[in-house]
């Protein structure tokens, strides 16, 4: 997939499973979103519930790879 958002600082992120928290449930970081004064955000998933969400990559870094 070819990143349409230059300067995102970590793509080999996208496609990868994360769980919110260490004992949350699982997402999968689908794209990039966009860059804002805050930091960046990413599309995620959360198979679940199927809700796809904007969530801070500054959270995603923070949460564990998912068990």
């Amino acid at each position: 997939m070819q990143s349409h958002t230059a300067g995102f600082p970590h793509p080999e992120l996208i496609g990868t499973f994360r769980q919110f928290g260490p004992f949350g449930i699982p997402y999968q970081i689908l794209k990039e979103g966009h860059d804002t004064d805050k930091g960046w955000t990413v599309e995620i998933e959360v198979p679940e519930t199927g809700e796809h969400l904007e969530y801070p990559l500054n959270a995603v870094l923070d949460d564990p790879e998912a068990r």
